[in-house]
């Protein structure tokens, strides 16, 4: 497929930048409203496909004109993306047509919020490892769900999480797991603790199940086959919002370089040269974004592009504090170990991308992927055998 943008997906993005600078400034602070006011004009789900869900239907470039667009406008961060980008087409390659029927509208006009309930303290990167378990209950009509998920972003804003649990007590590793829809809003039985990172910031939450109820209907797929749909999700992933990303992180090499520029770092050439192999780099990574979504990409694509951007984003964070020289070491002079504290942004960039290489799928796992599944190379060896 020759991926290449048309005179009609200019006229797209043209459109789409209109609409965002006039409705960009006027966005409160409320993340659920600013999903329904995008919902409202139908730019939720754009890759869904004709389904009658609410959504406009827009081509593969101009998903990524979109993309690109709300990357540049600085508009609000999205809370919806979860359900938008994991949920729905998930629920759109697995689900029954009343699953769609039930689940999908409610996306497409930003008013369910949802989140992913994958990662357990013992079973993050070794996903087959789930632990949490859905018994069904006397009467077959519901699972009770109880364990417990970590890293669960958006966790305390959601309405539903979708989540891999095992529903053979029998069953070990990748088999006799479920793929469940299960509902927030349940006091007693459902728990959220925000996790509070370096950076100040609490995206991330432990969520703690303990008998929370899932409708027997609302489970996707065929009971047991959980593992298949929970790869089929991790493989939407990494679509069109990987070139997204790549504009926040242009904007923020751009921050960098005037920086250095300004502190005199630039003048040092160690410092140039990492500079240009930062842009060099970032390039090669949107060519090679394009050549995925064309179709080229070859089985192990979504893991290269993992490698590649993780560990771009941490050498990109440790240059921002580079640059900086000593300032990078200093707070603001009114922190205390009680209340928030603000980072600039070169310090947020820094510790923040310490976890590029670990969510997501570790490096280390990335590579193993690529050298068993692509590679053909002979497996690790278990047990110590």
């Amino acid at each position: 497929m020759d991926f290449g943008f048309t005179s009609a997906d200019d006229s797209f993005r043209a459109e789409v930048r209109g609409w965002l600078e006039e409705h960009v400034p006027l966005a409160s602070g409320d993340r659920r409203s600013w999903e329904r006011v995008l919902g409202a004009a139908g730019w939720i789900g754009l890759g869904w496909g004709e389904g009658g869900y609410g959504n406009r239907t827009g081509s593969l470039t101009q998903q990524v004109a979109w993309a690109e667009e709300y990357a540049r406008s600085g508009a609000p961060g999205r809370s919806g993306h979860i359900g938008e980008n994991l949920f729905a087409p998930t629920l759109l390659a697995h689900g029954t047509d009343e699953q769609k029927a039930r689940f999908l509208p409610t996306v497409a006009a930003g008013d369910e919020l949802w989140c992913q309930g994958y990662s357990e303290p013992g079973a993050g990167s070794d996903l087959a490892g789930v632990r949490t378990r859905a018994e069904l209950d006397g009467d077959g009509r519901v699972y009770r769900v109880s364990g417990q998920k970590i890293w669960t972003s958006l966790a305390h804003e959601a309405d539903w999480c979708f989540v891999l649990a095992r529903t053979d007590p029998e069953s070990t590793r990748h088999r006799g797991l479920s793929f469940l829809l299960v509902p927030m809003d349940q006091p007693g039985r459902i728990e959220v603790r925000p996790i509070r990172q370096l950076t100040g910031t609490s995206e991330f939450n432990e969520v703690f199940f303990e008998g929370a109820h899932a409708r027997v209907e609302h489970v996707v797929g065929a009971v047991g086959d959980g593992w298949r749909v929970a790869m089929s999700l991790l493989g939407f992933e990494r679509g069109v919002s990987t070139l997204a990303q790549q504009i926040g992180f242009a904007a923020e090499l751009g921050r960098v370089v005037r920086t250095a520029v300004e502190t005199g770092a630039a003048d040092d050439p160690v410092v140039r040269e990492r500079l240009v192999r930062l842009w060099a780099e970032l390039r090669t990574m949107r060519w090679n974004a394009l050549r995925t979504l064309g179709g080229n990409g070859g089985p192990g694509a979504p893991s290269v592009a993992k490698l590649l951007w993780a560990g771009w984003h941490q050498r990109l964070g440790e240059v921002a504090v580079q640059v900086r020289g000593a300032a990078a070491g200093v707070g603001p002079v009114d922190w205390s170990p009680s209340s928030p504290y603000e980072l600039d942004d070169a310090q947020h960039l820094f510790l923040f991308s310490r976890a590029d290489t670990i969510y997501g799928g570790s490096d280390q796992i990335q590579r193993t992927i690529i050298a068993e599944r692509v590679l053909g190379l002979p497996g690790e060896r278990k047990g110590g055998v």
